[in-house]
């Protein structure tokens, strides 16, 4: 089946057209069958572009309706016009596209997928409004900023700290843009994340370069400023006691971005979660993960009665060969 999508708008009070988009619709209106099938919401991470879904799209698009949005500044959502991209912001878009998503279908809250920055959005999106929330599955993601102060070299203060280091140095950011974005996207760049452990060997370059080149053309400021709304916003590990929905937790073995004692520390708070750990794979293992993933993703669901089983399966059981 063709990796497709319909892209519409909603509008946020300060004017911002946010994105999102339905799969396996090329062009036209989704047809009612799509519309009523169960529905399934992909929260990306900061200045995550939307292939990193491709695998989890390809599997569920033949039986659900699957829906991604676009942070703002991010794809095709527009540059806030105030600057605003507050954690707050994120949330408030999330808000109105889970309703947006809910009203063209069957009124049923879906099922959230969360990677990275989004795992936190979706969080407060819970903590606020609950009702719009099915199940979630929380991948490579955080309620808080990893703590800098246990760093190879600690940041003394913490978050704290940061936060200020990057509001201080926010006036720097257009001049050096021009030096930093060539080398987002150099010949280099791919090799330099291998090398330091980013990536695995098992990432696919060409979908790494199209993520990198997104990096490159976006707005310098919307990058920056999304990352001080994340060290601004509150800390959310006050809303996993909270969850009474079906949760998935899953946690790369190699992730240095999102540390697996973070994910650890999440399942210790949610004793009851399902618990995925993927070997070889990295901040990017939607990528180079991405198949086993999707299964597992698949098999939470049909697990927890939250969606199908395989089209053409009798049983809900991944096949073991």
């Amino acid at each position: 089946m063709p990796y497709s999508y319909l892209t519409r708008f909603i509008t946020a009070p300060d004017g911002t057209r946010v994105a999102y988009h339905t799969h396996a619709v090329a062009q036209g209106e989704p047809a009612k069958e799509l519309l009523s099938r169960p529905a399934v919401l992909l929260t990306n991470g900061i200045g995550t572009t939307e292939n990193f879904w491709h695998h989890l799209v390809m599997d569920l698009q033949r039986d659900h309706r699957v829906v991604h949005w676009d942070y703002r500044g991010h794809g095709q959502s527009e540059v806030p016009p105030g600057e605003d991209y507050s954690l707050r912001a994120q949330v408030d878009d999330l808000e109105r596209v889970t309703e947006q998503m809910m009203a063209e279908g069957d009124g049923r809250p879906p099922h959230h997928v969360a990677f990275s920055m989004g795992v936190r959005v979706l969080l407060e999106l819970y903590r606020r409004r609950p009702e719009l929330v099915a199940a979630v599955s929380f991948v490579a993601g955080s309620p808080s900023v990893p703590d800098p102060r246990d760093w190879v070299i600690p940041l003394p203060g913490g978050q704290a700290t940061l936060a200020r280091v990057f509001a201080g140095l926010t006036p720097l950011v257009p001049r050096l843009a021009p030096v930093v974005q060539p080398l987002v996207a150099s010949r280099w760049a791919y090799s330099f994340a291998r090398v330091s452990g980013l990536l695995r060997a098992r990432a696919p370059r060409e979908e790494i370069q199209v993520f990198l080149e997104a990096l490159r053309i976006m707005e310098p400021r919307t990058y920056w400023l999304t990352m001080r709304g994340l060290l601004e916003g509150p800390r959310s590990w006050d809303v996993l006691h909270t969850l009474q929905v079906p949760t998935q937790l899953i946690a790369a073995r190699n992730d240095l971005l999102v540390p697996l004692r973070e994910m650890v520390r999440m399942r210790e708070y949610l004793p009851g979660a399902d618990w995925v750990l993927v070997e070889d794979a990295g901040h990017a293992g939607l990528l180079e993960a991405g198949e086993e993933i999707a299964r597992s993703i698949r098999a939470f669901r049909q697990a927890h009665g939250v969606g199908p089983a395989w089209p053409g399966r009798a049983s809900g059981a991944p096949s073991e060969a």
